[in-house]
């Protein structure tokens, strides 16, 4: 693969995650949870998700591009593995306690990669840290949903 083909590979990979998150609404489901005063607004998920697949996308593909498959790349398809199955159990499922253990996954899958892809090419560890705290949010709002929901 040549530099921008495999760029495009990258981001088709979480383009069909997020696709496949997608295609799980939260509904009724979830506006009839009780929820936190801090949850934000419905739409303001969409476009933070957007911009960190966008970076997701790159991360892995700068470290296959620096080092080709290898640990970090290997927890960087875990982590999405986590990332794809969040919305199911979540909203497809409505569990909300399994979607809090599988985000409990995905948090550390992004801070092992952040530590493995260090050494490779910081910026790509970089690229993760928006992750890393969106989802350290995302963690918190989940653990909140459950209690108040359990």
């Amino acid at each position: 693969m040549n530099r921008y083909s495999s760029l495009l590979f990258f981001l088709a990979i979480v383009a069909f995650v997020a696709w496949s998150g997608a295609t799980f609404e939260p509904g009724p489901f979830y506006a009839a949870l009780n929820k936190p005063a801090w949850t934000p607004p419905d739409w303001v998920f969409a476009p933070v998700w957007g911009v960190i697949y966008v970076m997701i996308a790159l991360a892995g593909w700068i470290v296959w591009r620096a080092q080709g498959i290898g640990p970090a790349l290997g927890v960087w398809f875990i982590g999405l593995g986590f990332n794809a199955a969040w919305s199911w159990l979540m909203f497809g499922q409505k569990q909300i306690t399994y979607a809090l253990v599988d985000i409990a996954m995905l948090w550390v899958a992004i801070a092992v990669f952040i530590r493995l892809a260090w050494p490779v090419r910081r910026v790509a560890a970089l690229l993760f840290v928006p992750y890393f705290l969106w989802v350290t949010f995302a963690a918190a709002l989940n653990f909140e949903l459950w209690r108040l929901n359990s």
